[in-house]
């Protein structure tokens, strides 16, 4: 493979390793190429963006490389971050949020029978926003993705542990979900 393709190859699994970032051992293991061009490729691909009007740089942190947005566009990274997450969410993913937050760890289908509609657009918002994580695999046919919440989830809602959502309480049915959905959020809401 030629330096060139080296380097989106670099690129992409830096993108997908996401905060975790890469090693230089990981790197080496996954593309079965020496370390020295792993180090080039990586010097060639900071180089790139710095040169270049980008939002993103290579950095290294405590020997891991990661994809890093620069100090330049800070302001604005801080200022997306800052927006209060329910204000964005639309009532089917307050609802999907909800459920899972008390159901977890949970698979889309389950989702949907409680709330008697799809839920893929709601479930993929709220991956998007990080409330939301594949957390495993359901056993049987078809190995459903099993979702629960996040770290971020409980930053935004003040928890120490997923323990520390309200009770609900024992009368409540399973099919009304929307007072389960207003019961947990009238608690949070900023």
């Amino acid at each position: 493979m030629s330096k060139r393709n080296w380097k989106a190859v670099i690129e992409g699994l830096l993108f997908v390793a996401g905060d975790e970032g890469l090693s230089i051992k990981q790197l080496k293991d996954t593309l079965e190429i020496d370390e020295e061009e792993i180090q080039a490729t990586l010097r060639e691909l900071q180089s790139m963006y710095e040169n270049e009007d980008r939002g993103v740089n290579i950095s290294e942190i405590a020997n891991v490389y990661q994809l890093t947005t620069k100090k330049e566009i800070s302001d604005y990274v801080k200022k997306l971050m800052d927006e209060p997450i329910n204000q964005s969410l639309s009532q089917a993913a307050l609802e999907t949020l909800a459920i899972v937050a008390y159901r977890q760890p949970i698979t889309r289908a389950e989702i949907e029978e409680i709330r008697g509609v799809k839920t893929e657009r709601p479930l993929q918002t709220l991956v998007g926003k990080a409330l939301v994580k594949e957390v495993g695999r359901a056993e049987g046919a078809g190995r459903a993705i099993l979702y629960g919440t996040t770290k971020e989830f409980l930053n935004h809602f003040g928890l120490k542990t997923i323990d520390d959502l309200p009770p609900l309480p024992q009368d409540l049915a399973v099919e009304n979900n929307e007072q389960e959905a207003d019961l947990f959020f009238q608690n949070f809401q900023a």
